[in-house]
């Protein structure tokens, strides 16, 4: 047995993220510290018994999918349970969720395992710990490999980490309140995210026809979860390419369906095909118009890490408490 201490049977609310709560400002507080926002996969690390299991989101086993990264958090002497973000890197090592699909097929060249957080080491709970004493802790415990990044953080110049991740051309930033504790499953106002583009979660209830040249569909027709029902919030035709056009369309034809999923008028509607809103899309747009559309939506790419039904818009809060 390689590790100390063995794969612990664990509450399963010690396997589920802490969630952050979108703002819409950067700023300046002695009681937080400011964290690269990645632009990936959230991925919870068990880690035990010489062995790796990593979690999406939802708690679904996506271990033999990244076999690269179980093996090197495999060898970690210790058990713990850690929280991070998986992403791909782009030439200028900025993190792109575009390219996760492919650096995935391509045997994870691309690929890293941000990590920003401890819950759990040697038979110890750390949540109720503060922030800055389990990064220290996790920090001391990750193996000597560059497929592991430590996430670092600065302390109360937000305005300035947030101004240098735009100039970088990264997503954003996360703010956390440095002696806060872990909420497993919950969204609160410790952890704050401030994005440098504006980017949504949105459900995929239909696809137009292809028109010239392009081939299998056209755009997306795009929705949110709005109490019971769905809002139609926009189409995208753009940020795809040959591949990703034909993986799409295999996924979107098992879906089709008569019935149209949401009330709203659609564009387009005689040329569009239903689908079951099942397919959870990324996609980066420039603004909300006032009867709730995006305006220039691109597609990012799919995921598997949230179900549809908890798809909803995301509005920002004051940066601010009161």
């Amino acid at each position: 047995m390689r590790g100390t201490k063995r794969m612990a049977r664990l509450p399963r609310s010690i396997l589920r993220p802490m969630l952050a709560t979108l703002v819409d400002a950067p700023f300046d507080d002695d009681a937080f510290v400011f964290e690269t926002k990645w632009d990936g996969f959230r991925v919870i690390a068990q880690i035990g018994e010489g062995m790796a299991r990593l979690l999406s989101r939802n708690g679904n086993d996506v271990t033999d999918a990244y076999p690269r990264i179980a093996k090197v958090l495999a060898g970690i002497r210790h058990s713990a349970v850690i929280d991070g973000e998986l992403v791909a890197l782009d030439n200028q090592g900025r993190s792109r969720f575009q390219l996760l699909q492919e650096a995935r097929k391509k045997s994870g060249g691309r690929l890293r395992y941000c990590v920003f957080d401890l819950m759990y080491l040697d038979g110890r709970d750390l949540r109720r710990m503060p922030l800055v004493e389990r990064k220290r802790r996790l920090y001391r415990i990750l193996p000597g490999s560059a497929l592991i990044r430590f996430s670092r953080h600065v302390r109360r110049n937000g305005v300035r980490a947030f101004r240098l991740a735009q100039r970088r051309g990264l997503e954003g930033v996360i703010a956390k309140t440095a002696e806060g504790q872990y909420y497993s499953g919950r969204r609160t106002r410790e952890w704050l995210k401030i994005k440098s583009a504006n980017q949504q979660e949105t459900v995929v209830i239909g696809f137009t026809q292809p028109r010239r040249s392009r081939k299998y569909f056209g755009a997306l027709a795009l929705a949110v979860r709005q109490g019971r029902a769905w809002r139609y919030v926009g189409h995208t035709g753009t940020g795809f390419n040959a591949e990703s056009l034909k993986a799409i369309h295999a996924k979107l034809v098992k879906l089709v369906s008569a019935r149209k999923p949401v009330s709203d008028k659609v564009p387009n509607e005689r040329a569009t095909t239903w689908v079951r809103p099942r397919l959870v899309a990324e996609v980066k747009f420039t603004e909300w118009t006032k009867d709730g559309r995006m305006r220039h939506p691109v597609f990012l790419g799919l995921r598997t890490d949230k179900p549809a039904s908890l798809v909803v818009r995301e509005r920002p809060k004051r940066a601010r408490r009161i």
